[in-house]
This record gives C-alpha cells, structure tokens and sequence, in this order.
C-alpha cells in the first residue's frame, strides 16, 4: 500500500481542480444495462427483494434494509474483467447506498467478492461517495480545516482526508468506474477521487474484506438501510477486454 501513496495523493489533489473535460468515446461498445421499464437482466438477492424498483420516471430506486441487485444480463452469466462503467446517481439526505463490481451473485447478507464503489453524500458513514470502500477512502469531515491529505487507518485502509463528499444530496451526479488490468479509476462529476494500483500478493485491506481484489464479475447495487433512498438511471458498460 506505501508504494501507492503519492499516485493516492494525486487522486485528493485531482478533487480540487475542475472538473476534467468530456471523454471522447469510440464509436460503438457502450451497453445500457438497464432499459428505464423493467429490472430485465438483473437479479435481486432473496434478503430484501423489494429493495429495488423502477419509478415512473425511469430510474433504478434503491431503499429499505439490506439488500443487493446483481447484473445477470440475458444469459444469467454476465461477468466482465477490463470495463467502463458509467452512470448517474442522486442521494437522498442520510443515504447510504454503493456499486459493486467483480462481484457475483450471492442470496444474502453483504457481497463477499469484489469491489465496493461508495455512494453517499451524508449519511453518518464518513466514507462517501468516490470512495473504493475499504481500500482507498474518500474521508469526509466537516470539521476539517487543513487542506486534504493522507492517512493509513489500522485496518490497512487508506483515507483521503476531505471536508465533504463530492456529491450533493437531491442532485444527479455522474459515476464513471474504470479497471484496467491493475488499476481502478474512479471519477464523480469528472474528477479522478481514486486511482488505485492492486499490488502484486493483494489479499485485501484486512481479513474481513479478503475477497477484495481483482478477477473478473459482474456489476451489483447495493440498498443499505430501511433510512437510506437514492436513485440511479443511464446505466452503461463497456467492455475493453
């Protein structure tokens, strides 16, 4: 993890600047995982079912106690290695809410395998939104008046001492999640919050999140507590194998 320190530090740095321009895409490979009717494609784990609904408007509500919607697509069998995944995402006040990848299907309780991309915007959970949960986390903190830095917590977790998340309550916000061989990128609005490089031995941050590490999976949403409600819609993935 020390090796990752000033490409980490880069990352809280990167939260200052304006927003990055618009990516130019080429033509062709972006595929919409949720068609705005139907949850088509995806499969709910058996905890909480009626966590995950589509609104009239079209979007992907999440709300009520735990409970996870894993992307299955029409085979059953989606799964993905080297991927972007784009989507916007609006918190709720208190809302606690992530998006998994790498991950695969699991019937209860919270996803042993993959990665965790936070979602959330005030919720008492000091890691918010763009944080890679567990490993690299966007650290928020009202409180705080020195600028941001850097500190290991003693799980083998790294902070990004901020003064609040990069998103805001009842406002759609842009989530752009890439892996690429090693190393993930997250991006909120266009600004990198984390460019973590998986070191060679990776078992995780600690032994309670050993199945964090990269392999190949599909993509999950996560409903966090009976509390929290936030929305999701423009869901797309690219593969880049």
């Amino acid at each position: 993890m020390k090796t990752n320190a000033a490409l980490l530090i880069l990352g809280v740095s990167g939260m200052l600047a304006a927003p990055l321009a618009a990516d130019s895409h080429k033509k062709g490979g972006w595929k919409s995982l949720f068609d705005g009717k139907s949850l088509a494609g995806w499969k709910s784990s058996t905890d909480n079912p009626a966590a995950f609904s589509v609104t009239p408007e079209g979007t992907l509500k999440v709300t009520g106690k735990r409970a996870h919607l894993f992307y299955v697509g029409a085979d059953g069998k989606a799964s993905f290695e080297n991927f972007e995944l784009k989507l916007k995402a609006m918190t709720t006040p208190n809302s606690n809410s992530g998006v998994y990848f790498h991950t695969e299907y699991q019937a209860e309780g919270w996803p042993a395998k993959g990665y965790e991309c936070q979602v959330n915007s005030t919720q008492k959970d000091p890691k918010k939104t763009g944080s890679l949960y567990g490993v690299v986390n966007v650290w928020a903190d009202p409180e705080q008046e020195q600028p941001p830095f850097v500190t290991t917590d003693n799980r083998g977790g790294i902070n990004l001492r901020v003064k609040k998340a990069p998103s805001t309550d009842n406002e759609w916000f842009d989530y752009h999640i890439t892996v690429e061989g090693k190393k993930i990128t997250l991006k909120v609005n266009g600004m990198t919050t984390v460019e973590f490089i998986e070191p060679d031995g990776w078992k995780g941050p600690h032994k309670g999140m050993s199945g964090r590490f990269l392999s190949k999976g599909t993509i999950a949403f996560q409903a966090h507590d009976p509390g929290s409600t936030v929305f999701y819609k423009d869901i797309r993935l690219k593969v880049n194998d």
